[in-house]
């Protein structure tokens, strides 16, 4: 930002933002001219840090569209864990135990703060990929105290079936 100390005739200028004053600006030696263009600075500054921080803000989502059916069954995007994941971001506090079913084996997954993990088997870390597949079938929710501490789990809700639980999504 830019400031004036008492009509001394100076301007200070914070970095990263320092201008670069066209001849025109330089030659009327006015500070009210650089103080514009410093202002004009800092908004473009804060324009791009909130066009990052929205970019920042999507989690696991479908990047790549391809039409071999094989891939996207075994690798789908589940849009149930999505849900899952933008509930617990408002709902900071707590987190989620997923219990679902994919190929007859019983997988946990664990949502806390808009991120999930698996805690049956790795996480890819590739974000566009979903923590479990599409075909996957959530059994129940339990929804406990954050952050996550396996040594001391306290519950705030156990077994919730996934038809209860998204109804209470839809209402909120």
């Amino acid at each position: 930002m830019a400031e004036t100390y008492m009509n001394m005739g100076y301007t200070i200028l914070t970095s990263p933002m320092i201008p670069i004053f066209p001849k025109e600006i330089n030659s009327l030696k006015t500070n009210r001219s650089a103080i514009v263009v410093a202002v004009k600075a800092f908004k473009f500054c804060n324009y791009r840090r909130a066009h990052r921080i929205s970019c920042a803000a999507a989690r696991r989502r479908i990047r790549y569209e391809n039409d071999d059916d094989e891939e996207e069954t075994e690798n789908g995007y589940n849009e149930e864990i999505a849900m899952l994941e933008i509930y617990s971001q408002s709902a900071r506090e707590e987190a989620l135990i997923v219990h679902a079913l994919v190929d007859e084996q019983q997988v946990e997954v664990l949502i806390f703060k808009g991120f999930s993990s698996c805690l049956s088997y790795g996480t890819s870390p590739d974000p566009s990929k979903s923590v479990i597949p599409k075909r996957a079938v959530i059994n129940s929710i339990d929804r406990i105290k954050g952050p996550f501490d396996p040594s001391n789990v306290q519950y705030i809700e156990k077994g919730l079936d996934w038809e209860s639980f998204k109804s209470r999504l839809a209402s909120t």
